[in-house]
């Protein structure tokens, strides 16, 4: 680092979520003097503290509840079975105290020096922290992270809305619930509080739930949630949010009809945008590109020595993504000569509803979108084996190939333990397999993962 003498630091990370720690962690390695700095009151990042890990635990304990209360199908006699939400919370709390925590203890002992404060910046190089300080360095990764989007009616300001972030703290389930989305954070959110013994109403504006997949994905997923007990509404335009009495009444238009639901508890579920405001972007001239740090494929933003990783880049508010950005961030600040770029190739998403949707790679939808030709074949799960033993009703994998030579393109999974199942499909397009050889590949049955060879076979038979 040429100019390591005239700065405080070679590298400063504003941010100590997935891929702050990340970034901070890789420098240090590399040898670079380095500093993160984070001032939330709670230090862990989103998905620890209010994301990944703590809605996986609500929902695999409802999963394990909806299990108990539908053994019956298999022979087995479960009386009574019910939640006890406070157990189920405080169990959610302990497990997240204890990731937490391990994420404090490497923040302290690692490598590099941690102030827990936050930051802004005076000039392209320079930090002004909170705590009265100011620092210096040659280079910055910011990874801010995201915070809940303004509502789209000022309206839903006096409803006092739950949140992603507030409904993870709730000490007992809502009597009736109505979720504003139809996102993985909507989906996941209410289906866990059906489960929990909820009247849910899920009103969504698109004409699907999860508008970037594929419409028969989607259509399935929305079949099996409405199977069991949620209402959905998709489609629709929210016009009025208010109070009736002890409830919050939504009113929205659907098919040229005025509709209203009410409940005790809103949900809003429509979003999360970049935590960009107290930086100071606009004292540095950083360029954003819709309320996100605008940066190339290398993580590099409109000035050359910043760089920015996580969901304040926008791109894909994923965990391990995030931390790929970091640590392709810190990689090209060592070694300006033989940049890493960021590939999105094997861009891999999980809905952990149930059934599970998993997505990898190119879905139908954006193959169309961008004249990609392809081969698709899928297959259902109530015609498998294994499934049907599990008494899976819905779902289907599905295949995309390269019509000459058959490359993997892309894969879909709605169905049991989709999130584990994606991951053959994630492997077979690392090493870009062919689908010939994903069905010569053996599989042992009975299991889940066989599933994937008949439409592998399908393809390859239409192969010239």
């Amino acid at each position: 680092m040429s100019a390591a003498h005239s700065y405080d630091y070679d590298l400063a990370v504003i941010g100590a979520g997935s891929g702050g720690f990340a970034a901070a962690r890789t420098a240090a390695a590399g040898g670079l003097k380095t500093v993160l700095l984070d001032g939330a009151p709670e230090l862990g990042g989103l998905c620890i503290l209010r994301g990944c890990m703590p809605t996986k635990a609500l929902l695999y304990a409802a999963e394990v509840m909806h299990l108990a209360q539908t053994a019956g199908t298999w022979g087995i006699q479960v009386e009574d079975a019910r939640p006890n939400y406070a157990k189920v919370k405080a169990r959610k709390d302990a497990l997240i105290k204890e990731f937490a925590d391990y994420r404090v203890q490497q923040l302290h002992q690692g490598k590099f020096e941690f102030i827990h404060t936050f930051a802004r910046f005076t000039d392209p190089h320079s930090l002004e922290l909170a705590n009265g300080k100011k620092i210096t360095a040659a280079h910055f990764v910011i990874s801010t992270g995201s915070k809940v989007s303004r509502a789209p009616l000022p309206e839903l300001d006096d409803l006092d809305c739950l949140t992603s972030d507030t409904a993870l703290k709730l000490e007992r389930s809502p009597k009736s619930l109505i979720v504003l989305g139809g996102g993985a954070v909507a989906l996941e959110f209410a289906q866990f509080f059906a489960r929990m013994g909820s009247r849910v109403t899920l009103i969504q504006r698109s004409a699907q739930v999860l508008v970037g997949v594929d419409a028969d994905a989607a259509a399935e997923l929305e079949k099996a949630l409405r199977r069991e007990g949620p209402t959905l509404h998709t489609g629709t335009k929210l016009t009025h949010a208010r109070r009736v009495g002890d409830e919050k009444e939504i009113v929205f238009e659907q098919n040229g009809q005025t509709l209203r639901a009410r409940a005790e508890e809103v949900l809003y579920a429509l979003g999360r945008v970049p935590q960009l405001d107290s930086l100071g972007l606009d004292r540095i001239g950083l360029a954003l590109d819709k309320g996100r740090i605008a940066t190339n494929h290398w993580m590099r933003s409109s000035l050359p020595h910043i760089y920015a990783a996580g969901d304040c880049t926008g791109l894909h508010e994923i965990v391990h993504i995030a931390i790929q950005q970091g640590e392709t961030a810190v990689h090209n600040i060592l070694h300006p000569q033989s940049p890493r770029h960021m590939d999105y190739r094997l861009l891999t998403e999980v809905v952990f509803t149930d059934p599970q949707l998993a997505v990898v790679g190119l879905t139908e939808k954006q193959a169309r979108a961008q004249n990609v030709p392809y081969l698709a074949a899928s297959y259902p799960f109530n015609d498998h084996g294994k499934s049907i033993i599990m008494n899976v009703k819905e779902g289907f994998v599905k295949l995309l190939a390269e019509p000459r030579t058959g490359e993997i393109l892309g894969g879909c999974c709605l169905g049991p333990q989709a999130g584990e199942l994606i991951h053959e499909i994630v492997a077979a397009m690392y090493k870009r397999m062919t689908v010939r050889e994903l069905a010569a590949m053996p599989h042992y049955h009975p299991t889940l993962a066989e599933i994937w060879t008949y439409p592998a076979e399908e393809i390859a038979g239409l192969l010239t």
